[in-house]
């Protein structure tokens, strides 16, 4: 990923903080020689002061040959993504039609060296801090070896804690225009106000004042 200096997270903050809220990615892994890479969606949960991601897959998932193969994962995420009509992006020197369409979006790529989790003790732990971080209201059991009515399942998958080795984030919000055109292209997605304008708005605005 390209990453320009001027749309690059200005702290680690930036990106954790928004990492935080933005949890299902696609796991990209090696394929084994002669095969395509694997791409796998799914949720996961990012445990900033450990450094790692957890997550778990059904056993028969075909990602996990390919693992122990080679560990070295990248576990993608991208958002608050919109598209940007030239008109809005041209110089206020040059016609408008003469502008450059683009992209924005926000994007955060964690390197990570994957460690398989078989332990049922160990797998059972995982489960219960994915769960408890997407359903912190609760309303479901816990995960425990030989009891009901989770424990019959543990066989049927296998965990997977991500360690994260290194980070690439990009903002791409017109970070590098001119306030002129910053301001008109606010305009425009407020007015447009179609899916994720409102959060690509809020990038935009937000790096302004960084």
């Amino acid at each position: 990923m390209l990453i320009h200096p001027w749309d690059a997270p200005h702290d680690d903050t930036e990106w954790q903080q928004w990492l935080a809220v933005h949890d299902f990615g696609h796991l990209a892994v090696n394929g084994l020689e002669g095969e395509p890479p694997h791409v796998q969606p799914l949720h996961f949960t990012y445990d900033a002061d450990r450094g790692e991601a957890l997550t778990h897959l059904a056993r028969p998932n075909p990602i996990w040959p390919a693992l122990l193969a080679d560990p070295e994962a990248v576990l993608s995420v991208v958002d608050d993504y919109v598209y940007v009509p030239g008109p809005w992006q041209a110089a206020p020197e040059d016609p408008p039609a003469h502008g450059t369409p683009t992209s924005f979006y926000a994007a955060v790529q964690l390197h990570c060296r994957a460690h398989i989790v078989d332990d049922p003790t160990e797998k059972s732990a995982l489960l219960n801090r994915q769960v408890d971080h997407f359903q912190p209201e609760g309303g479901s059991a816990k995960v425990a070896v030989g009891e009901a009515p989770y424990g019959r399942m543990l066989s049927g998958i296998r965990g997977l804690r991500l360690e994260v080795t290194d980070v690439r984030a990009k903002f791409k919000y017109a970070n590098h225009r001119s306030e002129e055109v910053k301001d008109r292209i606010a305009k425009e997605l407020t007015h447009r106000a179609g899916p994720r304008d409102a959060s690509a708005l809020e990038h935009l605005q937000r790096r302004r004042t960084l």
